[in-house]
């Protein structure tokens, strides 16, 4: 069943869990996904992130008729979701082929830029009745671990004000985390996410979810996260799976790809959803 990214957050916040936000480059990354939210029968969020057409990955405009179609004929609600649009085209061109949420990243602008960049993509939304999440504050690198660094970190006052002038449906905060491995474990600033979220109307999103320890996933939706973006430990049980064995044909070593993937996924999402 396809949603928008109000509709599922609002499940989350009814629930008082996490959405898993999964980033779906590929068809054995889709399949894997979609078997795991209805295997473990929780909503899902699909994602194509515009820095993997950059490395070469699967094409927006490929890549997200299929997502579409998985979402629909999915047993569970499923939002397909634009991750770090950083180019305002590429925003638009995800809204006219039926992202029903898009990402607006100008996390490396100034606030004031930002802002009216971010006002562009919520206009165009409206549209089509899709969401939009931005972010402020910044993970740092987009790839590459780290996020320790509080100089970058998301100002609770900057969020609130940033929220009101953008009419957002969901924020991306940096309080510690990273995309990537982590090159030294990450220490979430607890108390500046809860001043955040004490200043906000709308639901936190986390990013930089893989090789989080479950005690932290926990203490980051009580205090009100509500999406968590994850790939990187996703993408790498299947990279280890199939590095175990020597393959003559490519299919078997998608197969076990899958599999592979679809246990990290499930067990991700069965952390988030816990009550």
């Amino acid at each position: 069943m396809l949603v928008n990214l109000r509709e599922i957050l609002a499940i989350a916040e009814e629930k008082q869990i996490a959405i898993g936000s999964f980033n779906t480059p590929n068809m054995t990354a889709l399949q894997a996904v979609i078997a795991a939210a209805e295997e473990a029968n929780e909503p899902v969020i699909l994602m194509h992130a515009q820095v993997h057409e950059e490395m070469g990955l699967c094409k927006m405009d490929e890549i997200a008729p299929v997502m579409l179609q998985f979402a629909k004929a999915a047993k569970v609600p499923v939002c397909v979701h634009l991750d770090h649009g950083t180019d305002l085209d590429y925003v638009k061109r995800g809204l006219e082929l039926g992202f029903t949420s898009v990402m607006y990243d100008g996390s490396t602008l100034s606030e004031e830029e930002n802002t009216e960049n971010t006002r562009k993509a919520v206009a165009w939304a409206k549209e089509t009745n899709a969401s939009v999440e931005a972010e402020i504050g910044s993970m740092g690198a987009r790839e590459g671990g780290g996020g320790n660094d509080a100089s970058i970190y998301t100002d609770p006052d900057a969020a609130a004000r940033f929220v009101e002038n953008t009419g957002v449906d969901a924020l991306a905060c940096a309080f510690g985390t990273a995309h990537g491995f982590y090159k030294d474990a990450p220490k979430l600033d607890f108390e500046r996410l809860s001043a955040i979220r004490a200043r906000i109307a709308v639901p936190i999103v986390m990013h930089g979810g893989s090789g989080v320890s479950e005690a932290d996933y926990y203490e980051v939706i009580r205090r009100g996260v509500r999406k968590i973006n994850y790939y990187t430990y996703m993408a790498k049980a299947g990279g280890e799976a199939i590095s175990q064995k020597t393959y003559t044909q490519f299919h078997d070593a998608l197969l076990d790809a899958k599999k592979a993937m679809q246990e990290n996924v499930k067990q991700a999402i069965s952390v988030f959803a816990a009550h």
